[in-house]
């Protein structure tokens, strides 16, 4: 497949996501959410809707493209993926970038999310057979070029252990946070409730944490946060919200809730399911340079105006990254392209 081939059945698959009512797909959806209870229905199409609109245009993925060196044939080159499991669909960029570069993934699955991407796959080829080449769903890696992973800093220790010797992008835990003036509308912080509760809080890209201006009014937010009450309704974000509110009752730890979410003053980018910490500063330039020092562990900054030093996202859109937001700030295109093509191109 040539590299204008490559990117129209992406682009059909674009179409098919955003256009057609597909019960085969719905199916897949259901038996997700009843394997994975965190990935509800509303969630896998919010994500699928997303991957469409932003990821799967054509005129986005022809601009995109033009930007590297990609190769019109297929490279013969194979590149391992281990997806996270934390959203659904979170690896799929990493997918879409393989096999756009023009070369083979075999793809290592999470065991949260099995049923999603396969089906995907399997549109895929439907569009056209030729894209059968590009994709092997493994147990195990093996039998690889270079390889992308994506994990807990836990597991990124292994990653590095087992994946050092090959070409590689290792991913860690990243968080998200939200500046707010005290000059938003009622509208932006309803829309800011989007990037905090997408996914539960799951994904790198959700705000776990958010700046004030000192003196700001705690209940101005959290009473547009309330909009999100219906979260509660869910048993296992519920459980966290209960086990989070007893464990700062029985430790004094001072807070502030709204039924849906917990607030507690707290240095710490990352907060827990349920959790939302925040800090008071005196200048715009003070968090700019306090999260310049923290670089390493943001993902997305939220914020309705420029903050020095940082690139910022408006509100609700944390969760609609688009083809060059990429996780960690790594050019996954600009590495996959940069791969030596140490095998002979032959068109497939």
């Amino acid at each position: 497949m040539q590299l204008h081939e490559r990117i129209a059945v992406m682009a059909h698959l674009g179409r098919h996501l955003l256009e057609y009512e597909d019960e085969y797909l719905e199916a897949v959806i259901h038996r997700t959410s009843f394997h994975n209870p965190w990935f509800t229905k509303e969630n896998q199409r919010q994500a699928l809707h997303a991957i469409a609109e932003q990821m799967l245009q054509r005129d986005a993925l022809e601009a995109w493209a033009a930007r590297y060196p990609v190769s019109d044939l297929p490279t013969g080159l194979t590149v391992g993926l281990v997806m996270a499991g934390n959203i659904p669909l979170v690896g799929f960029q990493d997918l879409l970038c393989t096999f756009i570069a023009g070369h083979r993934a075999r793809i290592k699955l999470s065991e949260k999310d099995p049923y999603l991407l396969p089906y995907l796959l399997k549109l895929l080829r439907t569009f056209d057979a030729r894209t059968e080449a590009f994709f092997e769903e493994v147990e195990r890696l093996s039998g690889f070029d270079a390889v992308i992973a994506t994990g807990s800093n836990n597991s990124a220790r292994y990653f590095e252990a087992y994946f050092g010797k090959y070409p590689h992008i290792i991913r860690r835990n990243r968080n998200s946070v939200a500046i707010l003036t005290g000059r938003e509308t009622r509208e932006e912080l309803v829309a800011l409730g989007k990037d905090i509760f997408s996914y539960f809080g799951l994904g790198c890209r959700n705000v776990s944490k958010v700046y004030l201006p000192r003196g700001y009014a705690l209940d101005t937010l959290l009473e547009a946060l309330h909009e999100y009450r219906e979260l509660i309704l869910h048993e296992k974000y519920k459980h966290n919200f209960d086990y989070n509110f007893a464990l700062l009752t029985l430790n004094r730890i001072p807070f502030r809730y709204n039924g849906c979410i917990i607030m507690t003053e707290d240095a710490a980018l990352d907060s827990r399911i349920a959790m939302l910490h925040y800090e008071y500063y005196d200048s715009l330039p003070s968090v700019g340079e306090a999260l310049e020092r923290q670089k390493d562990q943001l993902q997305v900054v939220v914020s309705r105006q420029p903050v020095p030093g940082l690139e910022v996202v408006p509100f609700g859109e944390s969760q609609r990254p688009g083809l060059t937001d990429y996780p960690d700030h790594v050019d996954t295109m600009a590495f996959l392209t940069k791969l030596a093509p140490e095998r002979a191109t032959r068109q497939v």
